[in-house]
């Protein structure tokens, strides 16, 4: 996907004000219009105008736009980061979703998600008492310990606004947010009368956190279900072994790995995962590290093992079987 320049398409500056932007679309848009214009591209110039206007001209949209694309050039190939958007408070963007079935790849793989979003919370916010603020959304990420025990965090979110002079700026704000346990990857966290203020009087809107987890170093999480690599010596796989796992939020399982475990093999543990109503399950991937024969001591038990061990791993091989006509593996 390539970096759209939507300054460069607009003809402006980035430090462009609100209003040199609307006057540069307006006189393009003359000159490129489909009913009036004779240039043969008229109708995609027309389009990539539109698009570019839609962005710079709507401050939570030209915000993040401008916090991925300082230092790049119109044409390079870009993929938005994953998470690019952590922290941003956006308002209702009613219709961002259908733009973004009628403009670029581009911007779609940026503002279509939380576009759709936004206008999702906007259309409930507005639908009920008049006079009633617009809701806001952002997303925040958290760790699994947070979800594990629940805990209360002190969050900083940046909400584009425009200055005095039409430029746009990012204000901070700082929330203490209660994380409920059990909570799960793109659960959303309302918070009540967070959103914009009403209007004559009316409630203010509430502000809803999406919820998404921070890579763990151990813990791969799948809604409340964790995953996680279970490293055994080959005598505990072997004869059997009871582990002590760590969990998160300080919390621990003692687990009965059975006699002749083998690598691979995928253990559950029912209850032992995010905590909740259901709670989710502990998966154990079972996998035998060998120690290395790295002193005279280790070389010489495995040696011992290979003599009087009655032990063959490929024992279930054919005579035909892995022939490569004489080929040895390099």
């Amino acid at each position: 996907m390539e970096f759209k320049d939507y300054y460069q398409t607009l003809g402006v500056a980035r430090t462009a004000t609100e209003d040199e932007i609307r006057k540069s679309y307006r006189r393009l848009a003359r000159k490129y219009h489909p009913d009036v214009s004779k240039e043969a591209d008229a109708e995609a110039r027309m389009k990539e105008v539109n698009e570019a206007y839609a962005v710079l001209s709507d401050p939570e949209k030209r915000a993040a736009y401008d916090s991925l694309g300082q230092s790049r050039q119109a044409g390079q190939d870009f993929r938005p980061p994953p998470g690019w958007d952590t922290g941003f408070e956006f308002s209702g963007m009613g219709g961002a979703s259908g733009e973004a079935a009628d403009f670029s790849e581009f911007f779609a793989q940026m503002f279509g998600r939380a576009g759709h979003q936004a206008g999702q919370r906007t259309a409930r916010g507005f639908g009920g008492r008049g006079g009633r603020g617009e809701d806001h959304h952002a997303r925040i990420v958290i760790d699994l310990d947070d979800a594990w025990a629940g805990s209360t965090r002190q969050l900083t979110l940046r909400m584009p606004q425009r200055d005095a002079d039409g430029r746009v700026v990012l204000a901070e704000r700082t929330l203490n947010v209660k994380i409920p346990a059990g909570v799960r990857a793109g659960q959303m966290i309302r918070l009540a009368g967070q959103g914009s203020p009403g209007v004559g009087g009316g409630p203010a809107g509430d502000l809803y956190l999406e919820v998404n987890f921070n890579p763990h170093a151990r813990f791969r999480v799948n809604g409340r279900d964790v995953h996680l690599d279970l490293p055994l010596a080959p005598w505990e796989a072997a004869l059997g072994a009871t582990i002590t796992i760590p969990l998160p939020a300080g919390q621990k399982v003692n687990v009965r790995i059975p006699p002749g475990a083998q690598s691979g093999r995928v253990m559950k543990v029912s209850g032992k995962g995010i905590p909740g109503k259901p709670a989710g399950d502990l998966y154990l991937n079972l996998q035998i590290m060998l120690p290395e024969a790295d002193s005279a001591q280790a070389k010489s038990l495995y040696e011992t093992m290979a003599r009087e061990l009655p032990f063959d791993p490929r024992a279930g091989w054919g005579s035909d079987d892995g022939q490569t006509n004489g080929s040895q593996a390099r």
